[in-house]
């Protein structure tokens, strides 16, 4: 009978056995860290357009007496660019913003519909995110800013006028937290907005990686606060939409949205408080209610800013305050790091 009593058995070493487990950690380590790493490069990194972006609708092909407008964001360290369109003797100006690496050309249909029902409109884009680029953007965190610079233009050129709102994906997301800090929006409309910063990140990452977002959150948010100088609880609209009252919030989302979870609208929903509106759309990819069925959006949204801001009388709260600068949540950034 053939014996192996000739051959050496391997002995179990404990330095080989650390320095083995050593090496697999860091490897998982650097796989954490790379993906973190990847995220937050790929959320901030500027994006210039191709020269054929840039051609592109204006107001001109669809008669509205539009101007090309500059203002300053909250803390004028930069410009930012919009159409204005002034209807005569309107009493409203609804403020436009689109989402993320959005144009103002990209809600131009939208706008001309609301310039026909009778408000002044001002559309805008997000500095970095549209036809200027060059610098790091953020997901909100610095485009806040933004949007409270439009509602101190709306009011300079419009001192009477009720102000609304209306934003897009993450357009909609900084609408609700710079309403929620600007008593001058007595009503606004939020199609596709995410919920927090994290839950946006988590989702993406589910969806192209299929891995839980736990075990890349933490270096995430380090990153990102390494890279742009602030952390995903800084930017929460569902901590910030329950501020918004009694001013009214329409939320509406498709729920085949591939972006932002669909989930996020029942979620603001539920943390708004009254008067507020819901509207779920069936079979409808991020930010397409208004493609679905464009007469049943614009019926929803003029019905909306006509009873809130047409027939209900002025608060005078609301007349006197200006928007400011929120002393908690997000805040300006000089510069990305």
């Amino acid at each position: 009978m053939f014996k192996l009593s000739n051959v050496r058995r391997p002995r179990f070493s404990l330095k080989s056995f650390l320095w083995g487990s050593l090496g697999g950690s860091a490897g998982v380590l650097a796989v954490i860290l790379g993906v973190g790493i990847y995220i937050v490069e790929t959320l901030t990194r500027p994006k210039r357009l191709a020269t054929f972006a840039l051609y592109t609708f204006s107001p001109f092909e669809l008669g509205m007496p539009a101007e090309d407008v500059t203002f300053p964001s909250l803390h004028d360290d930069h410009k930012v660019n919009g159409w204005y369109v002034p209807y005569p003797d309107a009493t409203t100006t609804i403020i436009v913003s689109p989402g993320y690496r959005g144009s103002r050309s990209d809600v131009l249909g939208l706008c001309a519909l609301l310039w026909k029902a009778g408000h002044n409109v001002l559309v805008f884009e997000y500095y970095g995110h549209g036809t200027v680029v060059g610098m790091p953007v953020t997901l909100g965190y610095r485009e806040i800013n933004d949007f409270l610079g439009a509602v101190a233009y709306a009011r300079e050129r419009a001192p009477h006028a009720r102000l609304g709102a209306v934003g897009y994906s993450m357009g909609a997301a900084v609408s609700i937290m710079g309403t929620a800090r600007s008593p001058e929006i007595e009503a606004l409309v939020a199609d596709s907005a995410f919920a927090t910063h994290r839950r946006v990140v988590e989702f993406a990452v589910r969806r192209t990686l299929h891995l839980p977002f736990i075990i890349f959150d933490w270096v995430t948010d380090l990153m990102l606060w390494l890279r742009a100088g602030y952390h995903f609880n800084q930017v929460e609209p569902l901590r910030d939409i329950g501020r918004i009252a009694p001013r009214p919030v329409m939320i509406i989302h498709g729920m085949k949205d591939s972006v932002v979870d669909p989930h996020d609208a029942p979620l603001l929903y539920q943390a708004a408080n009254e008067p507020k509106e819901l509207w779920l759309v069936q079979d409808v990819e991020h930010c397409g209610a208004y493609f679905a069925d464009r007469a049943e959006y614009m019926r929803r949204v003029t019905e909306f800013f006509d009873l809130y801001l047409k027939q209900q009388p002025v608060r005078e709260e609301i007349v006197s305050e200006p928007a400011t600068e929120p002393t908690n949540g997000p805040h300006p950034l000089s510069e990305a790091s």
